[in-house]
């Protein structure tokens, strides 16, 4: 015998079953954090860096302490996963340059025209966008004093006298600065609700 009770216990069923499907095929949950009586929701990706690395959006970027050469840091940053970070926005740029505390701090992208003289090309053969750059000053400027044969490796630094993100600088890619590798987050298994 059909019943009312019935009727909606299988609509329910059916409605719940659905949401459980629909939950398995997104990949954010809803973070609920209650303090002070206050219920606080936020939603956050299910993407994520492994240790060591931080997380900016969909991207994971690895901030070197060591100094190596341009070659063996793009080497390191492909033995992780990643490759030399490619800047493609001026956020990006942006949440990069924070990194610089100091003078001293300077970092190896993944920016060179060693094949071609002027035809800066990234890590994975794009060629830079002339309308996104933020060379600094009259850069690049190929001096070739400390190597003879030229600056063909990009590195960011000098964040003070940087006006408008403008820090990149062509340099000799046999001299050793730290680096910033960069590869896609990982995505994982979603909660649906987490309670704290």
């Amino acid at each position: 015998k059909v019943t009312p009770e019935r009727v909606v216990i299988v609509v329910l069923s059916a409605l719940l079953a659905a949401a459980v499907i629909a939950l398995g095929f997104t990949c954010e949950f809803v973070l609920f954090k209650v303090n002070s009586s206050r219920l606080i929701y936020k939603n956050d990706s299910c993407t994520k860096c492994e240790h060591g690395w931080e997380q900016h959006g969909r991207q994971c970027y690895y901030f070197s302490i060591n100094h190596l050469t341009w070659n063996n840091s793009r080497d390191e940053c492909q033995q992780k996963g990643g490759d030399l970070v490619q800047i493609d926005s001026r956020e990006e740029q942006l949440k990069l340059r924070e990194k610089m505390n100091s003078d001293e701090d300077k970092f190896w992208i993944g920016l060179t025209d060693s094949e071609k003289e002027g035809t800066w090309l990234w890590v994975d053969g794009s060629p830079l966008n002339e309308r996104l750059t933020f060379w600094n000053g009259s850069e690049p400027d190929n001096w070739t004093v400390g190597d003879r044969d030229g600056e063909d490796c990009v590195r960011m630094g000098e964040k003070t006298g940087a006006p408008d993100l403008k820090c990149w600088f062509d340099e000799s890619c046999k001299a050793s600065f730290r680096y910033i590798c960069e590869k896609p987050a990982e995505t994982g298994h979603c909660k649906c609700l987490k309670f704290k």
